[in-house]
């Protein structure tokens, strides 16, 4: 037989929708079996199945109260499980910062290469060149008006 995990045993606890009824009945206050019982279309024996599995994964808490077994929600089992998704869901420590990184350094490096073999011919478009001969150099243009740098079609 294969043993469960914790998190194993909650997660299969609250796959089923009456299981998880059950938690949210007893989120509100204690119950007996009997009040959960009834709030249900389903028979009794079938209702004390469901909160022995969710006793079993330590999700509720029984107690003797005369003749009668009351139950009580208990959460800390729910904490790991929302620990574990919460590490599925998120990405591994820095991990993601530095993939970022690489590829804004990457992404730069094409840029400035691509800018230092191809200068743009459009004198709309910033220049960074600090050459004095190049016409589509602002900082080395003339002091003619904007209009005379259109091209012509």
């Amino acid at each position: 037989m294969v043993t469960l995990s914790g998190v194993d045993e909650v997660a299969g606890a609250i796959a089923d929708p009456v299981r998880r009824q059950i938690l949210l009945m007893l989120r509100a206050a204690p119950l007996s079996a009997g009040q959960i019982a009834d709030r249900f279309a389903i028979s009794r024996p079938a209702v004390s199945r469901h909160l022995r599995v969710l006793r079993e994964a330590g999700l509720v808490r029984d107690t003797a109260d005369g003749r009668r077994r009351v139950y009580e929600l208990v959460t800390a089992p729910l904490d790991e499980l929302a620990g574990w998704l919460t590490r599925l869901t998120r990405p591994a420590g820095w991990q993601h910062h530095f993939d970022a990184l690489e590829t804004e350094v990457h992404r730069t490096r094409r840029e400035r290469q691509a800018a230092a073999g191809h200068r743009p011919s459009d004198p709309a478009q910033p220049a960074h060149s600090s050459n004095p001969s190049n016409p589509s150099n602002p900082s080395h243009a003339s002091h003619a008006s904007p209009a005379s740098h259109k091209e012509t079609a």
